[in-house]
């Protein structure tokens, strides 16, 4: 498993493109995985045939470890053998495209001559005999994979089996390197491992189903594994909700100038083809309020003792994804005019809903705004993105009655919710910047005049 980036130290086999067996090619797309923050695709590091995929879709595996054996024409049988992350009899790192190995990481299994003495000179390459009661000529062993002479894994490897059988050790509880492999080449069976079961005391049945609830009166339930970006979403959110002391202020805000001017530059030819939504507005007012209030765009720097002001907005639009909630930037959002805003935000939606933002894209926010109004809600309380300062909720915009001029009239408005780090944004500050994006929102020409 490579390291994809961003201090990730594991990540899910989502799907693999290929099976044992097929050929491939350098760059070729093998497997999709995901991480806790975006879906990866990774290449082929070689041109050859799959030998043997060592982790299952729904798998996590640490970062560093073997996932796919590749046999390529050039490695000679001695040299050939060294999985990902594994250092080959030539010096080489056998590591994906792009990614760096980590070596002396795995320890490759050393092979013996089949009568036990070593051989006076270096022999021609030859078929390999496993250690058996019988020696018995074998054919070629994968160029991918390495035999266990001595019948035994040997530690800091990874153990030569298959899929179903790992499955299988995994629900007997059984370390899989401390199994004795009698299969072809050293590879574990699952015969292997259920006599290993019962020698250790364990059931060498087959492991009996996860216990199922009963159902209860009106239905039953469901239940699916913590992980992904769910998880990742769930640590970072207790994290910055019992670290950073929450303030949330509430503003109504009467946006029926703004839907107006939003009408007309949609009519006009320099916005005809742009996806001109309300949030590029309230986009545009956050980054313009946030140069009269730095404290929104900072951050508490526990560690160093200081607050950290930001000269650029590096701004989050949360996003609601088949994968979960997902938070992409808009980088250096405060030089950006309306319409480039408007162009950026739709790139990054869709990005985000697709499955296929980049995890640099995910990290490094100051500011974020969520837009709960596109599910009908009003207002809400929203929770700080770790590390940042502020988050500013946009509700529903919809009609609604008003006061005008001392008069009842019927207008559009639109709730706003603000919630800011207490530490280093001060009740006058939150007020003041809240009311500037208010007030931006309520008469457009504002910015003119700032």
């Amino acid at each position: 498993m490579p390291d994809v980036g961003e201090g990730l130290t594991e990540a899910e086999i989502v799907t693999w493109h290929v099976a044992p067996g097929d050929t491939v090619t350098v760059n070729q797309v093998i497997v999709e995985i995901e991480t806790a923050k975006a879906a990866v695709e990774l290449p082929c590091p070689y041109a050859g045939t799959i030998g043997e995929l060592l982790a299952e879709p729904g798998q996590t595996v640490d970062v560093g470890a073997p996932i796919v054996t590749i046999e390529t024409a050039e490695a000679a049988p001695e040299a050939a053998g060294a999985k990902i992350g594994e250092v080959g009899a030539d010096g080489r790192v056998a590591n994906l495209v792009g990614y760096g190995a980590r070596p002396g990481s795995v320890t490759r299994r050393k092979r013996r001559p089949a009568g036990g003495e070593p051989p006076a000179a270096p022999p021609p390459p030859e078929p390999a005999q496993p250690a058996a009661p019988a020696p018995r000529a074998q054919p070629d062993p994968p160029a991918a994979s390495t035999a266990a002479t001595n019948g035994a894994a040997v530690g800091g490897t990874v153990p030569l089996a298959k899929p179903p059988v790992r499955k299988l050790a995994r629900d007997l509880g059984v370390d899989l390197r401390r199994v004795t492999p009698t299969g072809a080449d050293g590879v574990i069976t699952r015969e292997d491992v259920r006599a290993h079961a019962e020698s250790a005391g364990e059931p060498a049945a087959e492991p009996a189903p996860a216990p199922v609830a009963a159902p209860r009166p009106g239905g039953g339930e469901r239940r699916e594994p913590i992980r992904g970006v769910r998880r990742a979403t769930a640590a970072a959110m207790v994290s910055s909700a019992f670290t950073a002391p929450h303030v949330t202020e509430f503003l109504a805000v009467d946006v029926t100038a703004t839907m107006r001017l939003r009408d007309r530059l949609r009519r006009s030819r320099e916005y005809a083809d742009v996806p001109l939504t309300p949030l590029a507005f309230v986009a545009k007012a956050v980054c313009l309020a946030a140069r009269r209030t730095p404290a929104v765009n900072a951050h508490w720097d526990e560690a160093a003792g200081e607050i950290v002001y930001y000269d650029r907005v590096q701004l989050g639009i949360a996003a609601a994804t088949p994968r979960g909630l997902m938070v992409p930037k808009i980088r250096d959002a405060d030089a950006l005019g309306l319409r480039e805003l408007a162009v950026a935000l739709g790139e990054l939606t869709a990005t985000a809903r697709s499955g296929k933002t980049p995890p640099a894209d995910l990290v490094g926010g100051t500011f974020t705004i969520t837009n709960v109004g596109v599910f009908g809600v009003d207002t809400g309380t929203p929770i700080l993105n770790p590390g940042e300062a502020a988050i500013l909720a946009v509700g529903a915009i919809k009609p609604a009655p008003w006061v005008v001029d001392g008069e009842l009239a019927v207008r559009t408005v639109c709730q706003l919710a603000l919630s800011f780090d207490h530490r280093l944004v001060d009740g006058e500050q939150g007020s003041r910047f809240l009311a500037d994006v208010g007030a931006l929102l309520s008469d457009p020409g504002l910015a003119l005049t700032w």
